[in-house]
């Protein structure tokens, strides 16, 4: 799968965090139900890889990758479990080369002109601008649409429902990330329903893309 393969499932991948294992399955069926299809599971809890083992082998469907890759050994483990992308928080030539020896698609993290430039000189031009409100958000894209007009963006970071569009609208951003699909208090509580609800809710946007 080519890294740009991920964003034409949709418009919104929504970056989660898993407490535990047992709700990887609903909390996957409940995104997959609003049609959400590309879920990019964080590296920030102990639950995390064996969550993307699980939603790998019970729900094929679903498109399942791994966030916040530090390093090459979390993507050889994130690669194992059956992880289908990598997702970085920033950029290191060892997490590419380590990803293109696996035949894991990379979307890595930037933030800087100086980023991009060495994402681009390792072949990279699907990147993602985080963390995006943080870092100038939209007029930052629109500053770098000349100087890198051959790369495609997804902001992530602080970016909403609401201000989704906003994102979408850029011709150089193709899709952006987002928590807001999986709040904290929903997974906890179980609340498949409203989940699925948010997901929902973010197909309206492919019409701006």
């Amino acid at each position: 799968m080519n890294p740009i393969e991920i964003a034409t499932h949709g418009p919104v991948i929504p970056v989660i965090v898993i407490d535990r294992v047992e709700d990887a399955l609903p909390l996957a069926e409940a995104l997959l139900a609003g049609g959400v299809k590309v879920l990019e599971v964080t590296l920030r809890t102990p639950a995390a890889l064996p969550s993307i083992e699980a939603i790998a082998r019970s729900l094929p469907e679903a498109i399942v990758g791994v966030g916040t890759v530090l390093n090459a050994d979390d993507a050889r483990r994130a690669s194992e479990a059956g992880a289908r992308f990598a997702v970085s928080p920033g950029y290191t030539a060892a997490v590419g080369s380590t990803c293109k020896g696996l035949g894991l698609p990379l979307l890595p993290g930037v933030a800087t002109s100086s980023e991009i430039m060495a994402a681009l000189a390792d072949g990279f031009t699907f990147l993602k601008l985080f963390p995006a409100e943080a870092v100038g958000g939209i007029p930052l894209l629109k500053s770098w649409a000349s100087p890198f007009s051959q790369v495609i963006f997804c902001p992530t970071g602080g970016i909403t429902l609401a201000t989704a569009p906003n994102y979408l609208g850029l011709p150089n951003v193709r899709c952006v990330g987002g928590s807001w699909l999986t709040p904290a208090d929903a997974v906890k509580s179980g609340d498949w329903a409203r989940i699925t609800e948010l997901a929902r809710a973010t197909q309206a946007l492919r019409t701006v893309v």
